[in-house]
């Protein structure tokens, strides 16, 4: 059903009234004592559905901020876990980079003394040769003999210093516990404190390694003094 909006004089005042006509709209009144009906619904919906814009617009608003600091939160996140993996990929290298230069001297000092044990075996054999130089030469009738002992035991020494072998300096030396085991101390008028006196069994060097230590007597200088 149509609805006639009637306009009297020459200005429209409009005035909000909360008396209800039949069909369900609220009369607008007009100048003087007209009413006007349908408005109030009209506008009360517009005014509804534009709140409903706003709202929606303020809740995608605050949903994309939300979204946008997940994101963020994320995002460093993965970046810490980065910073992470790559400090323990840089400690990893770093061992493996510490275990192949130790095994690489471990294997050089392999070689380099794999000699060793077998050299020492041999020591006991130069000793006897030595000895049996010794109780030689207080035999005159054993000079031929003497003589031959000598150069074995030279030539065996020869072989071994070819090896890296070599005896240790013995009698008049200072004493050094790191080259020397002291099986005695006497006094001596001639040898000055702390000095080897008499060398008991030679001590060896396998290159810079020492593979047996000097049996000494060591010094104690003029006690009477």
């Amino acid at each position: 059903m149509k609805k006639s909006i009637l306009i009297v004089g020459h200005k429209l005042e409009i005035t909000w009234k909360n008396q209800v006509i039949a069909d369900g709209y609220s009369p607008i009144r007009t100048s003087p004592g007209i009413y006007c009906a349908g408005k109030e619904k009209r506008v009360a919906e517009q005014e509804e559905k534009t709140e409903e814009v706003f709202e929606q617009e303020r809740s995608g608003k605050n949903q994309a901020a939300a979204e946008e600091e997940d994101i963020s939160v994320q995002l460093e996140k993965a970046l810490e876990r980065n910073r992470e993996l790559e400090d323990k990929l840089l400690r990893m290298a770093a061992e493996q980079d510490n275990f192949r230069k130790r095994m690489q001297r471990e294997r050089e000092s392999a070689l380099k003394y794999a000699e060793e044990n077998i050299l020492r075996e041999l020591l006991p054999f130069l000793d006897n040769l030595e000895r049996a130089v010794g109780q030689c030469k207080c035999s005159p009738d054993a000079e031929t003999l003497l003589t031959g002992v000598e150069l074995t035991c030279k030539g065996l020494l020869a072989a071994l210093e070819k090896f890296g072998v070599k005896p240790l300096a013995g009698e008049g030396q200072p004493f050094d516990p790191n080259f020397h085991e002291a099986v005695a101390m006497e006094a001596s008028p001639d040898v000055p404190e702390n000095q080897i006196l008499q060398e008991y069994q030679k001590g060896y060097m396998f290159k810079d390694r020492l593979i047996r230590a000097a049996k000494v007597v060591v010094s104690k200088g003029n006690i009477e003094e």
